[in-house]
């Protein structure tokens, strides 16, 4: 490959990487970065100064204004790709993401009940032989436990089929971490499926799924309690800190006649928050399923 050739390439693999990153961002920091590099159409201007100028435009702010905006959307596009190249540093035996993912994962939510419900099916495939357990865990963010270990009468989790939960254990002060042992060893492209149940009390107003193995496809139903809420926004891709966090944008929903909603995502991305926000005069239901 000539090195003009070579140089292109690294330019479209680079242009590439830094286009998908910003997605996550909110819109104001994705355009201060994009412009920055020059990426964003209008704003493909040889000199970074100019770049500047652009934005200052485009926000209807000063030229000093624009930096920060653009300091600050670099600082979250560090956190992002750190987060998306996190596995790629890390040993074989440190990424389990290696050895098998989700190629469907159906969560059903139920708020109406006395105790909350999630109901989840999982269709996962083994991407490496003998596939014995899966690591899955639950995180209950803003509990009532506040950093308190989570009993199993606090968590109550079921398994309908697919499995025994063979152990959980405490991997921080909010998230459980569990063990399924498989009925039979899987091998290199087996597929299985699971299904299981979790019931907790929860106080914030948000369910999101956090994959720590790649999950092709994530198909969720929330069924809400009444009243129902005034505001129910889809999240997709933001920090799993951020899906409590009102300023975090997403597109608004609208529940149907049984007070319902249903959101599917594809191709989620390990460390990423994908799901729904609710305000809510009453207790809710946060968590994410990993």
């Amino acid at each position: 490959m000539a090195d003009d050739d070579e140089n292109a390439e690294i330019r479209r693999r680079t242009t590439e990487c830094l286009s998908e990153w910003t997605r996550s961002l909110p819109e104001d920091l994705r355009t201060a970065v994009l412009a920055a590099f020059g990426l964003h159409p209008e704003a493909t201007k040889p000199f970074y100064q100019d770049r500047v100028r652009w934005l200052a435009r485009y926000l209807e702010r000063d030229d000093r204004t624009a930096r920060r905006r653009i300091d600050e959307g670099l600082e979250r596009l560090a956190e992002v790709a750190a987060a998306s190249t996190r596995e790629s540093d890390e040993t074989e035996s440190a990424q389990p993401s290696k050895r098998w993912h989700t190629e469907e994962l159906r969560v059903t939510l139920a708020l109406d009940q006395p105790v909350p419900e999630v109901f989840e099916f999982r269709r996962i495939v083994a991407d490496a032989d003998d596939i014995a357990e899966l690591d899955l865990a639950l995180t209950l963010t803003d509990s009532v436990y506040q950093g308190e270990a989570i009993g199993a009468d606090a968590l109550r989790v079921d398994v309908f089929h697919g499995g025994r939960l063979a152990g959980r254990v405490m991997e921080s002060t909010d998230r459980v971490g569990m063990s399924l042992q498989l009925p039979t060893p899987l091998q290199r492209h087996d597929k299985h499926e699971t299904a299981m149940r979790f019931r907790a009390a929860f106080t914030h107003p948000h369910f999101v799924c956090v994959p720590r193995h790649p999950v092709d496809r994530f198909d969720l139903h929330v069924r809400f309690d009444l009243p129902i809420p005034g505001e129910i926004v889809r999240l997709e891709r933001v920090f799993q800190d951020d899906a409590s966090d009102d300023a975090a944008r997403g597109t608004l929903l609208t529940p149907d006649a049984s007070g319902e909603i249903h959101v599917q995502f594809r191709n989620l991305t390990p460390g990423f928050a994908y799901g729904v926000r609710w305000k809510s005069p009453g207790p809710g239901l946060p968590g994410s399923a990993n």
